[in-house]
């Protein structure tokens, strides 16, 4: 990702924002930027009441193992219905008590007045990046050969519970050579199979054609199940009880998957090889995770990430935030990983608070790559666009 390094603070916004949520309440003013509270985001759905993130519910098959067979070990009692590529649950698939979806209000300002306009609009992406991705690497080649997943079990000391993870595999898979590492989190309400079992996130296809294309590094991609739960029992939910787990999971990562990782397959093991991203939640806790442990990872990536990273409240609840507004920077003394945050611009799920942090890490100095994905709601459009800008400039 040698090339990230030469943008500091570039940003990109492809559509005007200042119409965003008008006709919502006002929110409460944010904390001390005034930028951390951008409330009004409407529930969990999909773009225009139709599933073009893979939508697992109606149909989806049960969890199968590399083979094809049924994996029992996936099915943790509580588990709720299968949800979409966020991993957030989709009310058009009947999700109970879901409240019916909105548009997503402007963030606000310190005196309560909307504050929709992106700070930096009109500036260039870094060279070789694209706000979609072509359709030439989403789609299956037949000239390519593509990865291979296989699901495997791992003993978790975190949590006590043995834990499910899937690893794409680059095609012809070699244990005499070493290979980079990506671990990629799926978002609320999801598990190790989400984002891989979501055909419409396309991350065989455009792993395998970047990498045909000599355009990414072959690496292995790892998915894990990011609820990282005690009680068997427990299942995620809307509130802070619920949501604890998925902060715990950077303990089951780092004294447990990670070393299980390498200890299992041929990877290489060094920080400069090591990369994490997410979806949703997902990339809420990528965040936490690359600004608690940036010792580990040399690249970090969020897609549209959650509420919860700083203070804020959202259509569900209030976060206490995982940092404060002001402690969302590297410690002088630590190895800034290269550092990519997008979103797309019509997102109704997590509305703005992706630009918020953008505007935080900024107001930090907190170098970053932050662009918007134009027509993408919460979605496998930003996805595929955040995938194919993160893979081609990870381990460079």
């Amino acid at each position: 990702m040698k090339r990230i390094a030469k943008f500091l603070f570039l940003t990109m916004s492809t559509a005007l924002l200042a119409s965003c949520g008008q006709g919502q309440t006002p929110a409460e003013p944010g904390q001390s930027t005034g930028i951390s509270d951008p409330t009004g985001t409407a529930a969990p759905t999909n773009t225009a009441g139709t599933d073009d993130s893979g939508n697992g519910a109606a149909g989806m098959p049960e969890p199968t193992d590399a083979a094809g067979t049924a994996d029992p070990d996936n099915g943790a009692a509580g588990t709720p219905e299968p949800t979409d590529a966020a991993g957030t649950a989709d009310p058009d698939n009947g999700a109970a008590g879901t409240p019916e979806p909105t548009d997503a209000a402007a963030p606000t300002n310190a005196a309560g007045t909307a504050d929709s306009g992106n700070d930096t609009a009109g500036s260039a992406l870094p060279e070789g990046y694209s706000v979609l991705c072509p359709e030439e690497i989403s789609q299956k080649r037949p000239d390519v050969t593509y990865g291979t997943v296989v699901h495997k079990t791992y003993a978790s000391k975190t949590t006590g519970l043995d834990r499910g993870v899937n690893i794409l595999l680059p095609p012809n898979y070699d244990e005499t050579k070493k290979y980079p590492v990506l671990y990629l989190l799926h978002g609320i309400f999801g598990n190790e199979y989400s984002l891989i079992q979501d055909a419409s996130c396309k991350i065989p296809e455009i792993s395998g054609n970047l990498a045909a294309d000599s355009l990414a590094e072959e690496m292995l991609i790892v998915f894990p199940d990011m609820y990282a739960k005690t009680d068997p029992a427990q299942a995620p939910g809307f509130s802070a009880e619920a949501v604890a787990p998925y902060d715990n999971f950077i303990n089951d990562l780092v004294n447990d998957l990670i070393p299980y990782i390498e200890e299992n397959f041929s990877v290489l093991t060094d920080r400069e090889n090591r990369a994490i991203a997410g979806f949703s939640m997902g990339g809420r806790e990528t965040l936490f995770i690359g600004f608690s442990r940036p010792d580990l990872f040399s690249s970090v990536g969020a897609i549209a990430p959650a509420p919860g990273l700083t203070p804020g409240r959202d259509w569900a609840m209030t976060h206490p935030g995982q940092f404060q507004e002001e402690e969302l920077v590297f410690d002088a003394s630590a190895e800034v990983p290269d550092l990519m945050v997008c979103c797309g611009d019509s997102d109704k799920t997590v509305g703005k608070f992706p630009e918020s942090y953008h505007k935080i890490m900024t107001a930090n100095g907190v170098e970053h790559i932050w662009y918007e994905v134009p027509g993408a709601d919460h979605d496998s459009t930003a996805i595929r666009s955040g995938l194919n800008n993160f893979l081609s400039s990870i381990f460079r």
